[in-house]
């Protein structure tokens, strides 16, 4: 919902009008008469007509503002995570292209912040749910920020925002939400060849591969072992099997029925957690596409939850997707109350479906058929020793404790990739 507010306008016209006075006037003939701001000094001198223009400029801005408060709403965001450097900004570094930076040349261009907030987002308390990283996709990533409320907010918006990234909602929130913060849970999704899923003495390169069911109820059987909370130090880094934060709760996981799009079958794996760690999903797919294709025993999975190191392989970052973020106790408090709504999106689900159809799904299988990514990182599979292991307490229980905030990818990476 687009949240109509054509204040601002008027507040423009408003202030401009009071500063009229403030600048100098031209006399016919040409001749210039000094306004307020241009009276003689002493002397015969006039002050400098250029630090009047611009604290007249100054006093406009402050009245606008304070006649047209921002107000905190989030916008549900879709990007297609090809040619980008992850959803974070990096203030000063132009080097490394993000979303953050093609949402924020949006904003300022739109009007709806002042130009010095996108040099400094903690001025319009911005913040994102979850820090997707290098080519990682979203079809709902929620960001929390304040703005004003203009017309046609949403089309102005996306009027400035490349193809691939797109304003699909937004909500107004209690003045303290915070995106990241308010999140009860995120869901991702996987996209990847059902080849990944075939016996090691399996053909790598045979297009006609298809998954049996037989082979889809191992893997949604091995998935399902994730359920519940374990110890994920091995599917992460920087984190020793005794660091609290290497505990994380997952609520479901599982691979959905293959299809065929240009001639490759595809699967989707869905996981839903209450947050996950850097690289942790892809890890969690890793380990079980190792046991499924047999290079490694199914013991592995709850020897990995242990306090021993074991070698967990990390899947490609490519198809891996934050489909939606989940606010069950802020819905349930503030989502009736008369003033806000509920953070769902039931009515513009085909808009959603639409993007993932238009942008993800397409430069995921594009992407995977010219360079085969998947294909690369199964030839490496061989070369992982799945029976090593060192114990865990080896691991710099300190060192955990400084990276632990980097490490959080619900707060750092963004729930996985890299």
């Amino acid at each position: 919902m687009v949240v109509q507010g054509g204040g601002r306008a008027g507040c423009q016209s408003g202030a401009a009008g009071r500063g009229q006075g403030m600048a100098s006037a031209v006399l016919e003939g040409g001749e210039r008469r000094a306004g307020p701001e241009q009276e003689p000094e002493p002397g015969g001198k006039r002050k400098p007509e250029a630090g009047g223009q611009l604290q007249a400029a100054k006093r406009l801005k402050e009245d606008q503002s304070k006649k047209c408060p921002k107000r905190k709403v989030v916008l549900l965001l879709a990007y297609s995570g090809k040619g980008y450097h992850g959803m974070q900004r990096n203030v000063g570094s132009s080097q490394f292209k993000t979303i953050e930076d093609e949402l924020v040349k949006a904003l300022v261009k739109a009007e709806c912040i002042p130009e010095n907030h996108g040099d400094d987002m903690r001025k319009m308390s911005f913040q994102r749910c979850a820090r997707t990283d290098k080519g990682v996709s979203a079809a709902g990533q929620i960001v929390s920020l304040k703005l004003w409320l203009i017309d046609d907010l949403v089309d102005k918006i996306n009027g400035n925002l490349p193809p691939g990234i797109k304003i699909l909602g937004l909500k107004r929130v209690t003045g303290r939400f915070n995106s990241k913060n308010t999140c009860d849970a995120r869901t991702y999704f996987y996209m990847l060849p059902t080849l990944a899923f075939a016996h090691k003495d399996h053909d790598w390169q045979d297009p006609e591969y298809r998954l049996s069911s037989g082979a889809l109820g191992h893997v949604n059987r091995l998935l399902a072992c994730y359920k519940g909370t374990h110890n994920f130090h091995n599917f992460t880094s920087g984190k020793g099997p005794r660091d609290p934060s290497a505990k994380r709760y997952i609520m479901e996981m599982f691979c959905e029925a293959p299809f065929v799009r240009q001639g490759v079958e595809l699967a989707v794996l869905k996981v839903k957690g209450q947050s996950f760690m850097m690289h942790q999903i892809r890890k969690m797919i890793g380990l079980v596409i190792a046991v499924v294709r047999g290079h490694a025993p199914e013991s592995i999975m709850a020897r990995s939850w242990g306090e021993e190191k074991v070698d967990v392989p990390k899947a490609p970052g490519l198809g891996l997707v934050l489909d939606t973020v989940h606010f069950e106790k802020y819905n349930n408090r503030f989502g009736n109350d008369g003033v806000h709504e509920a953070l769902e999106w039931a009515d513009i689900e085909e808009q959603i479906l639409a993007f993932k159809e238009d942008y993800i799904y397409p430069t995921i299988i594009k992407t995977e058929i010219e360079e085969q990514s998947m294909t690369s990182w199964l030839n490496t599979l061989p070369i992982h020793d799945f029976s090593a292991t060192v114990s865990g307490v080896q691991l710099n229980a300190n060192h955990s404790k400084e990276v632990s905030d980097d490490m959080d990818e619900d707060g750092c990476d963004g729930d996985d990739s890299d």
